[in-house]
């Protein structure tokens, strides 16, 4: 009797590549920032302590920053992406809207930017999709710590912009709703519609 013996096709794993994701959020968005890697972080856009330490992304030269050995990190292509869904807020008057109420509103300011955040995480997670990336288990990929707890973007000194938490339970929910539908017409946070989401899509 003679055996066959199959060997079975092992998919090859698909790593993190945040370049794939500029390249998708420039083909669905106008205005997107460039990507630059500097040696030195401290040096631009008033980065400063409280400031991310390995990418931010500055408003006020609508540029995307990050360090030495940045898209080496497992989690490179989900911080891009959450940087982008920054941009895409910033660039389409996401941002606009979510600073009028939170100037009228300021006794809701919690509440209103976690709003903000949560629709960062989706866009995030659709750019992930759409650009080909694998799924990214927070927790894990955080060592059990929720992300982007401290500055990460805004206007120049982006030392001083603004973070809080929302949980990391949250930031997997909101990642995983965009990366799910793949589509930003899932990306509507309480308030906050995903109208211009859709409306900025080229």
């Amino acid at each position: 009797m003679k055996y066959v013996i199959v060997f079975a096709a092992l998919a090859a794993p698909v790593c993190a590549d945040p370049a794939a994701i500029r390249d998708t959020a420039n083909a669905m968005f106008d205005r997107m920032p460039m990507v630059e890697a500097v040696a030195n972080l401290s040096t631009h856009c008033g980065a400063g302590g409280d400031t991310n330490s390995s990418v931010f992304y500055c408003t006020t030269t609508n540029t995307i920053y990050h360090g030495p050995g940045f898209e080496a990190r497992p989690q490179a292509a989900y911080e891009i992406a959450h940087l982008f869904g920054h941009a895409v807020q910033v660039q389409h008057g996401v941002a606009d809207v979510a600073l009028r109420q939170i100037v009228q509103r300021r006794d809701e300011e919690d509440a209103l930017r976690g709003m903000v955040e949560r629709q960062v995480n989706c866009i995030a997670g659709v750019l992930m999709a759409r650009a080909g990336q694998p799924p990214i288990d927070i927790a894990a990929a955080y060592g059990g710590q929720e992300p982007w707890q401290n500055a990460h973007w805004g206007r120049d000194p982006v030392n001083r912009g603004p973070f809080l938490s929302i949980g990391i339970d949250a930031v997997q929910e909101w990642v995983d709703t965009g990366y799910a539908a793949a589509d930003v017409s899932a990306c509507a946070v309480g308030e906050f519609s995903s109208r211009l989401l859709v409306e900025a899509l080229r």
